[in-house]
């Protein structure tokens, strides 16, 4: 039986790119937020609409990392690294672009809502130490943020964990279902020949004569 591959590299490569595709998303989400129906945004004090996005984070990275049959008892746990830093990611990268864009705008008293020609280095740049800054702040100011980053990691830990039982037990049911399918083998005696002597075409006994061979 050939030796199966544990599915870890393949796994770490699909999660990675489905992290950043993931933080991508989510700071898109993050930046034009203001564009999303009142209901949608405003539904649970904006809770539910961050939890749900944490959750499909978790499935997508989830379903990367399971695509290639993992074996390797790690990979729930870098799954939920790679879901936890993609909201995180998400949520840093929307904000500093933001905040980045709100301070390099001329001073007017009026707000205007962020436009796709805001993502810039630039404004990443103005806005990263401040984004990164609420990270810093006591948690019982922040919790949101991290609820939000905690969802998605137990969410991918437990998607992937059941993904490699799975996969495990798969691999395990195989060998005996092979030794179920093999023919049984017929019983012969000690000294029994493993094939039958061919018989004569001719079929007579000991005592009957046989006919002479012809000249």
């Amino acid at each position: 039986m050939s030796h199966k591959r544990s599915g870890l590299l393949p796994g770490l490569i699909a999660g990675l790119v489905a992290t950043l595709v993931c933080a991508a998303g989510l700071g898109f989400a993050v930046l034009f937020q203001d564009r999303l129906p009142r209901a949608v945004a405003t539904l649970g004090n904006g809770h539910a609409l961050s939890v749900t996005l944490s959750l499909v984070i978790a499935l997508l990275v989830a379903l990367a990392v399971g695509a290639a049959r993992p074996r390797n008892r790690a990979l729930p746990v870098v799954a939920a690294l790679y879901a936890a830093a993609a909201v995180a990611g998400g949520q840093i990268s929307g904000a500093s672009i933001m905040i980045g864009a709100a301070r390099r705008a001329p001073a007017s008293g009026t707000h205007s809502s962020p436009r796709f020609g805001d993502i810039t280095a630039a404004n990443a740049g103005e806005g990263l130490p401040h984004a990164l800054a609420v990270y810093r702040e006591p948690p019982a100011q922040t919790w949101q943020m991290w609820l939000y980053i905690a969802v998605a990691a137990v969410a991918a830990l437990l998607l992937v964990t059941l993904r490699v039982l799975r996969v495990r037990r798969a691999d395990r049911a195989e060998p005996a279902a092979e030794t179920t399918d093999e023919p049984e083998q017929e019983y012969r005696a000690p000294f029994e020949p493993a094939q039958a002597p061919a018989q004569q075409a001719g079929g007579g006994d000991l005592f009957t004569p046989r006919k002479p061979a012809k000249d």
